[in-house]
């Protein structure tokens, strides 16, 4: 059988139809997911006999029970998923969980089929996708480019049609920029709407389980099921609906001021942005110039300030123990956390709050802001070049998200003049996942 369409509504439409079954479906990756993996998507791949038993416990039941009946997935590999180790890319903290993350559990309940674990930033500590002993993942489109990190293999495995959606983390980025390099949405949702129990932390009280999905109706129909209260994680958050702008009608859209613009020496993304800009336009947007400067000293706190110690606390007995289990680079970036005391801890605290109150002005005078996703995108050999200066220039417009408690979409928006995908990212205040997704489903008609 030839590769089906793996979009969601594609595959409940045959499954409902009775012209294929999760079983014929598992046979056909499962022959694509042995072959070669150049782009570095894996970690673990889960063998054909696992697959298959996903498949036949589904027989017993009828495609219209469940939401997600038959939907292969794939899940980053620093979310637990029972039986099958969790890495966080470093081979040397490896573990094998006896149950599966909560959010994972919800999905195979739906009916999801998780095909394996994909390749990351060596414990979510990147938007480069390179720094892995499991191999630099490389772009769908160009393999001589990064994927995106630190959810790159998340990533790839949706956008070579391996799986129809996939689980990712974002801490400062890493569900969007890889949505951006590999012509995906990604959606980042509201902190705590999908529970972390099972996520190996990165900054606990910032990190989220992001979605990456072909398409906006797909992470909508993910994240419906995916979200939840969990009384077992202390960050969970029940989900509020009120006060959410309806972005239906016609709306204000936040576009930072052309000083704060910023492309990294790329000639072809200026005029992909100015044409997104024109495009949320047409969707009854109207264009509000706003002053970017707090968003962007709020992402300098990520890592210049003492939420990196977030990181060291996480994996402390690791990299006090034996730091050289870590990649040079991760390393660098979390043990740079030693040189912060609690009163750096206190004092970056209060001038985030600070910052917090003086961003949600912003949400007085538009409904949702723009940007782009990432000004530029690198080659591997240039990210090895400058390791730590390309990876910052890809958090410019990611970094303050979750600073600000916020939920924001990743959506595709063209392709520069040498093929590479561009995209663009919609936020808003915290609980506007819905909205925000509902109008990414409006400007993927345009396209």
């Amino acid at each position: 059988m030839s590769s089906p369409d793996l979009r969601i509504g594609n595959l409940r439409e045959r499954y409902l139809a009775g012209d294929l079954s999760p079983v014929a479906l598992v046979e056909t990756l499962a022959d694509r997911l042995a072959a070669e993996d150049h782009h570095r998507t894996w970690i673990h791949r889960l063998p054909r006999a696992a697959l298959l038993d996903y498949a036949t416990a589904l027989q017993p039941r009828a495609p219209a029970d469940l939401p997600l009946y038959g939907i292969p997935f794939a899940i980053k590999d620093n979310i637990d998923l029972a039986g099958v180790p969790t890495t966080a890319a470093c081979p040397d903290f490896a573990y094998v969980p006896m149950r599966s993350a909560a959010v994972v559990e919800r999905l195979i309940a739906a009916g999801a089929i998780p095909l394996g674990k994909t390749n990351l930033d060596q414990f979510a500590t990147g938007l480069v996708g390179t720094r892995s002993p499991y191999g630099p993942a490389r772009n769908s489109v160009n393999p001589d480019y990064i994927a995106g990190g630190s959810s790159s293999g998340s990533a790839l495995a949706v956008a070579l049609d391996l799986a129809s959606f996939s689980l990712g983390t974002d801490t400062a980025g890493s569900g969007r920029i890889p949505a951006a390099f590999n012509n995906l949405v990604g959606h980042k949702p509201t902190c705590g709407l999908l529970s972390t129990t099972g996520v190996v932390p990165a900054c606990r009280s910032l990190d989220c389980v992001s979605i990456f999905a072909r398409n906006a109706s797909d992470a909508a129909s993910v994240l419906a099921i995916a979200q939840g209260y969990d009384a077992a994680d202390p960050f969970s958050r029940p989900s509020v609906t009120t006060a959410t702008a309806d972005l239906t009608q016609p709306f204000r859209f936040g576009v930072p001021h052309a000083a704060h613009l910023e492309f990294f020496g790329n000639a072809n993304t200026p005029a992909l942005f100015a044409a997104a800009v024109q495009r949320l336009q047409s969707l009854g947007g109207t264009p509000v110039a706003i002053d970017f400067a707090v968003f962007l000293e709020t992402a300098r706190l990520l890592y210049d300030g003492p939420w990196v110690a977030e990181r060291y606390a996480a994996i402390r007995d690791l990299i006090e123990r034996q730091p050289q289990a870590l990649h040079p680079v991760t390393h660098h970036i979390i043990n740079g956390a030693t040189r912060f005391s609690a009163a750096d801890a206190y004092t970056s605290g209060y001038r985030l709050k600070a910052l917090q109150r003086d961003a949600a002005q912003v949400w007085s005078e538009v409904d949702v802001v723009l940007t782009p996703t990432a000004g530029t995108v690198y080659t591997l050999a240039e990210v090895a070049a400058d390791p730590l200066q390309t990876n910052s220039n890809l958090g410019y417009y990611t970094n303050f998200m979750n600073l600000l408690d916020l939920s924001a979409t990743a959506l595709p928006a063209g392709f520069q003049a040498n093929g590479l995908p561009f995209g663009v990212t919609l936020f808003a205040p915290a609980f506007h996942d819905a909205a925000l997704l509902a109008l990414a489903q409006r400007w993927e008609v345009t396209a």
